[in-house]
């Protein structure tokens, strides 16, 4: 485990990262897979804007509360 500080996904932010966006492509993943972004304060209405109008969007958690899947 790394104990560098996450950083937000937003192109050029090198802001903290306090949200977690779970999203996945249905075309190309699987219904239970989930890629994440992370997204500051700033970014996160419009990072979950963007995967929301292609309805990739599947969960905005608290980076804090994230607990990824397992992958069996």
């Amino acid at each position: 485990m790394s104990d560098e500080t996450p950083i937000c996904s937003a192109k050029g932010c090198r802001s903290d990262a306090v949200w977690v966006l779970a999203w996945n492509n249905p075309k190309i993943h699987t219904p239970e897979r989930r890629k994440t972004w992370l997204a500051c304060e700033e970014h996160r209405e419009h990072l979950s804007q963007f995967l929301g109008v292609r309805s990739f969007l599947k969960d905005v958690v608290k980076f804090e509360d994230w607990e990824a899947p397992e992958i069996p």
